[in-house]
């Protein structure tokens, strides 16, 4: 189970007791000169490390990050980058996420097709092949509380003492051009043995998941579930407009009917990819094929399934002409799920049950990952 699916049946179903985890209620980032704290964490290629993992190393960058923030996400590749450029310079690179995934609201996944629970990070360090200790401490946050992480990314580096020398953000600018190399420049100061010419700098991204904001996360499922659920007729006129697609929106269309047991199984995965991505320039839309004399039947599942999107239920009584309206490459198995740019150009299709990280990837991809594609 992926981790958009695992945050929505994990905040349905368990109530965090109490706030032991959440962050101290005046945290304080580390001064430069202050020692490194320790830390024992898992990682995603299967290890536990610590602090005396990288005692060999003359500088430290301990850096904190995470999967599903726009900004973080614009900064993997610079993070990667610095790895490769310093690896064989004896700097040591980790990267640790301090988010508990079960703070984090479904509408603070729109920028992504993954999460930041631990499961998802395994995922993102294999896609983007990352050569460095990716580490965990959404599970304690003690690490991310020690070191005072405010925001992703957050950069921390190290002298050989293992006394901080630098800290803040990694560049000024998240998908500009960039100005100011502080981390960069930080690490190439200390390689020749010279001052840090600026020690610290204000970071900017996404603030840290604090346990504490998962009560926020339960009652953002609970409003949702409370939204008002239709289902509209739609003729060949309507279906035709639908297809060509000529709106701002990515549109996603999913079609099925009450008698398909995996249709309804896959529901509660549209549930989820509608609140990720609905405030975005993106719709979701659902057509049952079922008798129209049923109507009341489908309407009934989709409010069970708190499915609050654009519901229709056809009018047309040929599926074959229903199907060339839609799509001339859809065969007539259920479920049926088609991802339509603006324009009509059809990015995903798919004649089976949806793998639903194949879906919110090709969404995220095509609305963008940062900031810099956030819509006017």
């Amino acid at each position: 189970m992926h981790q958009s699916t695992l945050v929505f049946v994990c905040l349905l179903s368990g109530i965090w007791a109490g706030n032991a985890h959440a962050a101290p209620p005046q945290l304080t980032t580390l001064e430069i000169g202050d020692p490194a704290p320790d830390f024992k964490l898992p990682a995603t290629d299967g290890r536990e490390y610590q602090l005396k993992d990288f005692a060999s190393a003359k500088l430290l960058l301990v850096i904190f990050t995470c999967n599903h923030c726009p900004t973080a996400q614009a900064y993997e590749t610079r993070i990667m980058q610095l790895h490769a450029d310093f690896k064989d310079k004896n700097v040591a690179v980790v990267a640790i996420s301090p988010n508990d995934d079960q703070a984090v609201r479904l509408d603070e996944l729109g920028y992504t097709d993954l999460g930041d629970s631990f499961a998802d990070m395994k995922l993102r360090a294999k896609e983007r092949d990352f050569k460095f200790p990716y580490l965990y401490d959404g599970e304690t946050q003690k690490t991310s509380a020690a070191y005072g992480v405010v925001a992703t990314p957050q950069v921390y580096l190290f002298d050989q003492d293992r006394k901080l020398r630098y800290v803040g953000r990694i560049d000024d600018s998240e998908v500009k051009t960039v100005s100011s190399h502080d981390a960069r420049n930080a690490i190439e100061a200390l390689l020749a043995d010279k001052k840090v010419p600026v020690e610290k700098t204000r970071t900017f991204g996404c603030s840290t998941k604090w346990s504490d904001k998962r009560a926020d996360a339960v009652a953002s499922i609970a409003k949702w579930d409370q939204e008002p659920v239709k289902l509209e007729n739609l003729d060949e006129s309507a279906l035709t407009k639908l297809a060509k697609n000529d709106t701002e929106d990515l549109l996603l269309v999913n079609v099925w009917a009450t008698w398909c047991v995996p249709c309804q199984t896959e529901l509660p995965e549209f549930v989820t990819m509608n609140r990720m991505y609905r405030g975005r320039k993106f719709r979701l839309v659902t057509i049952s094929i079922d008798e129209f004399d049923q109507k009341d039947r489908a309407l009934k599942v989709l409010k069970e399934k708190h499915l609050s999107a654009t519901n229709y239920i056809s009018t047309i009584e040929n599926k074959d002409r229903l199907a060339d309206l839609l799509d001339k490459q859809w065969d007539g198995p259920l479920p049926y799920t088609v991802l339509i740019a603006p324009g009509g150009k059809v990015l995903y299709r798919k004649q089976a049950p949806i793998e639903p990280l194949e879906v919110r990837r090709a969404i995220a991809d095509f609305l963008g990952r940062t900031y810099a594609s956030r819509e006017k």
